[in-house]
């Protein structure tokens, strides 16, 4: 049996809820937010919001998902060949969309970087960070001729992670990530795939074959 997408009707509603959901993280954070007050903000009774979310993890984990899609798109967005002099140069052009995602969306800073302690959201969260991890090694791969990895870790997941730890690091002490810790943190995220990705990878004179938007 198949699952069914939600009908046109219900879609709208669980997409007024989830943008009511990212206006009150942005302006008030992750411990303000509740089923009642979501339902304020969506002008629907607290009840439509539980049909839909029967809890704020439940809201969180779904905003959480709309998050790492925009992730995942960042990676789809085409690359010229030309740009890339060395693996380098495309670990920097990831991480500058990823850090432009951020500035542009402050609920995603606030479910991703913020210190909510919502173990569901982060068990969520590590879960995204090992499906984009490995659209992120399959992205390096198709410009890249890569060594030998470890199987019995994720390389690029936990380069993210720890790229975002100095992010996170930011919002705490600035309320956002400035400038300069967000070039740390790519130096993080550069550093640790440096552990494992020589200086000099052979560029492959063709993108490898694959999905024709990477």
């Amino acid at each position: 049996m198949t699952s069914r997408k939600p009908r046109a009707s219900s879609q709208a509603r669980i997409e007024q809820i989830l943008a009511a959901a990212r206006a009150l993280l942005a302006e008030q954070g992750v411990a303000a937010l509740s089923i009642y007050a979501v339902a304020e903000r969506a002008a629907m009774a607290p009840s439509s919001v539980y049909h839909f979310f029967a809890s704020v993890p439940a809201l969180l984990q779904a905003l959480t998902a709309d998050v790492h899609g925009a992730f995942r798109a960042c990676l789809l967005t085409p690359i010229e060949s030309a740009q890339l002099h060395s693996w380098r140069d495309l670990s920097r052009i990831v991480e500058q969309r990823m850090l432009a995602i951020y500035a542009s969306d402050t609920a995603a800073q606030q479910l991703i970087l913020a210190q909510h302690g919502l173990s569901e959201v982060t068990q969520a969260d590590r879960q995204h960070d090992i499906e984009l991890g490995q659209q992120m090694q399959a992205l390096f791969d198709r410009h890249f001729v890569l060594p030998a990895l470890p199987e019995d870790i994720d390389v690029f997941a936990l380069a993210m992670e720890l790229g975002d730890r100095v992010y996170a690091r930011s919002v705490q002490l600035h309320g956002r990530i400035t400038p300069r810790l967000a070039e740390e943190g790519m130096r993080v995220f550069e550093a640790y795939l440096g552990l494992y990705l020589p200086p000099h990878l052979r560029k492959r004179e063709a993108p490898a074959a694959g999905d024709s938007t990477l």
